[in-house]
C-alpha cells in the first residue's frame, strides 16, 4: 500500500479530496495537534477518517450520554476510567478509534505500562458506545462496533436517535436491536449503569 506524501508543516486543514488518504502513525499524531476541531480517526490499514464537528442534535444526545456515564461511575465507586468523545485509543489491530463514550475497567488501565498510556492509550475500551449523526452511515458504525468487538470490547451499544433504535454488541453473541426502548443497561459489566433513553432521543 501507497501512502500519500504529507507535509505536516503545510497541511494546518484536511480538505476532502474524495479519494482515500493514508497516513503513517507519526503523520497522524501530527494532524491531531494541527487540527483540533476535528475528530480524526485511523483506520488499522492507515487510512485518515475526518469528521467535522457534530450538529447541535447530536452534540446535545452525546454530552447527556456522557454525562450519565460519569455520574454511574461517580456515584457507583466503580474502578475504571470514564472517556468522553475525544479521546482516542490505539486498538491492537493498529487502528486509533474514538468511541462517544467509553469506560476502561482498572485491570486493563493498570495492566498498561507508562509509555503505551501516552497520547493514545494502546488499549480497547471495555465498555464502548457509538452514537449515530445524520451523517453517519449505519453501515460504517456496525462494522466499526465489530471492530471493537474483536479487540477486545466486552460491550458495546450503537444508538440510533433517528430511528430510535439501540443495537448491542457482546463477545460471541448475535446482535440485539431494541426498538423504541426507553432505557438500555449495561449491567453485564457496569453494576448499576442503565442509561435512560428519552432524553436521548430528545425532540428528533
Amino acid at each position: 500500500m501507497v501512502q500519500a506524501p504529507v507535509k505536516l508543516e503545510t497541511l494546518p486543514l484536511i480538505v476532502s479530496t474524495g479519494i482515500n488518504f493514508y497516513v503513517t502513525e507519526k503523520q497522524f499524531e501530527e494532524l491531531t495537534v494541527l487540527n483540533r476541531d476535528l475528530r480524526l480517526e485511523r483506520t488499522a490499514e492507515g487510512e485518515l477518517i475526518v469528521s467535522p464537528p457534530t450538529g447541535w442534535e447530536t452534540g446535545e444526545s452525546n454530552v447527556r450520554l456522557s454525562t450519565r456515564l460519569c455520574v454511574w461511575w461517580e456515584e457507583s465507586g466503580e474502578p475504571g476510567k470514564v472517556f468522553d468523545s475525544s479521546t482516542g485509543f490505539r486498538l491492537p489491530n493498529g487502528a486509533i478509534r474514538s468511541p462517544d463514550a467509553s469506560w476502561v475497567s482498572a485491570e486493563r488501565w493498570q495492566a498498561l505500562t507508562t509509555e503505551q498510556k501516552g497520547t493514545f492509550a494502546e488499549t480497547c475500551p471495555d465498555f464502548v458506545v457509538e452514537l449515530r449523526s445524520r451523517s453517519d452511515s449505519r453501515s460504517t458504525l456496525q462494522a466499526k462496533m465489530q471492530e471493537y468487538l474483536e479487540n477486545g470490547a466486552r460491550l458495546g451499544w450503537l444508538i440510533d436517535p433517528f430511528s430510535r433504535q439501540v443495537e448491542i454488541y457482546s463477545p460471541n453473541r448475535e446482535v440485539e436491536i431494541l426498538e423504541n426502548p426507553t432505557e438500555v443497561s449495561a449491567e453485564a459489566i457496569l453494576p448499576g449503569f442503565i442509561l435512560n433513553l428519552t432524553r436521548i432521543w430528545g425532540e428528533l
